[in-house]
């Protein structure tokens, strides 16, 4: 790379392509005999303009004005140079002319950067996270239309004001067909996906400074709901009369057993029957969602339903381990099992991974490290949002100690004596 540049800036006339004697008024850039064209959209009569000086002759006011605005682009076009030169950054015609003109990656707007988030993103993440990043440009839009009154802002123009006020306006908002406004959790979501967003420009240097460095997320700290041995142990045993919602109970207690999500049991098929290692079945698969790898051993239940459903009219259709059926479905349907088995909880699917963390892997002494990795967790932070020790663990934990404390005190008077 060259340490020094040649560097001219000169006006001219475009006076081929005058139209009704009036030509239009260029700069020239020229960086080490390469150059570059600046329209200053300003006209000038073909017969006032001197070639020689690269101004305008005569001193009218229209010659004046001109000539100042001359000056005043020489300036900034100089000013420009200089800038890159103390930057010590590449110096090219073309890169001071989009300094000039704000083509710069400094110029790029947030419209600009949620643009290229979204095709960054539309091979990379799983379906339901695009959707989610389009609610959220969704919400920003509507803030930028009723609070900001406009369509698109500068990306150095985000700051910490804008963070509060559009939390400000997420917290006040009232979605249509909802029952209720945004929680405080939806909120920082919303705002936790944002944040994403601009730390892409940030790290892309589209932006000079980080607006989020000084933001911090408040979250309201939530009990995850799942079932206890006695709910689950009911569910298993109560025999439904209405096929659509045993079929509904298999699902939802075979992801119990095995901590798999609904999209990943819905493509599960023979090919992830795999002969484990201890000699007994496993599930080989990958999570859709992370696309992190998962293994899980095949309680005895689990196995159960998967040989209820081998050959069964629904699997051979669709190819799969078990019955295919649409995630709202499978939700609806899940309150109507509730209803009978007389389960008062709002039981969801995604309950099911919170009773396999909590209920049927560490609350029987199955370490955290290991329920992490069986759930395809990559951190165990994210496990222990699932997990929480029971009661009755606790006081078994307990109980060893006392004994173990007992023993020792026992051993320690026997050498005494």
């Amino acid at each position: 790379m060259r340490s020094t540049n040649t560097f001219s800036i000169l006006f001219w006339a475009d006076q081929k392509n005058a139209t009704d004697g009036e030509a239009l008024v260029y700069a020239r850039i020229t960086v080490n005999q390469k150059r570059a064209n600046i329209s200053l959209k300003r006209r000038v009569p073909v017969k006032l303009w001197d070639p020689k000086k690269n101004r305008s002759k005569g001193n009218s006011a229209q010659a004046r004005q001109l000539n100042q605005y001359i000056d005043q682009t020489y300036t900034k076009l100089f000013q420009i140079y200089q800038d890159l030169k103390f930057q010590e950054k590449l110096i090219t015609a073309k890169l001071i002319k989009a300094h000039y003109t704000g083509e710069n990656e400094q110029s790029k707007s947030l419209q600009n950067l949620i643009a290229y988030h979204s095709k960054k993103i539309e091979n990379t993440l799983a379906k339901g996270t695009i959707r989610n990043f389009g609610v959220t440009e969704n919400y920003l839009n509507r803030f930028l239309n009723k609070v900001k009154k406009t369509t698109d802002i500068y990306l150095k123009e985000l700051d910490y004001k804008f963070l509060c006020d559009f939390e400000n306006y997420l917290a006040n908002y009232w979605p249509a067909g909802h029952p209720k406004a945004l929680s405080q959790n939806t909120i920082m979501k919303h705002i936790q996906r944002l944040r994403k967003i601009v730390t892409l420009a940030y790290h892309m240097e589209w932006i000079p400074r980080d607006p989020f460095v000084r933001w911090k997320p408040v979250y309201e700290k939530k009990q995850r709901e799942f079932l206890s041995e006695n709910e689950l142990s009911n569910m298993e045993n109560f025999q439904f009369s209405i096929e659509r919602l045993d079929r509904v109970r298999d699902l939802f207690v075979f992801s119990c057993y095995t901590g798999i999500s609904y999209v990943d049991i819905m493509n599960l098929t023979e090919d992830n029957l795999v002969l484990g290692m201890d000699g007994g079945n496993w599930i080989y698969t990958k999570r859709q969602k992370t696309k992190s790898s998962v293994k899980v051993p095949l309680l005895g239940k689990a196995e159960e339903i998967i040989s209820k459903y081998e050959g069964h009219p629904m699997t051979e259709v669709t190819g799969t381990l078990l019955p295919v059926i649409t995630n709202e479905k499978l939700n609806v349907y899940l309150k109507e099992v509730a209803h009978y088995v007389g389960i008062t909880k709002n039981l969801t699917f995604h309950m099911a991974r919170h009773t396999f963390a909590t209920t049927i892997t560490l609350s029987n002494g199955v370490p955290i490290e290991t329920v992490s990795k069986l759930l395809g967790h990559s951190k165990i932070a994210t496990t222990q949002i699932y997990a929480r020790v029971l009661e009755h663990k606790v006081s078994n934990d307990m109980d060893i100690l006392k004994n173990k404390l007992l023993k020792n005190k026992n051993e320690r008077i026997k050498k005494a004596d």
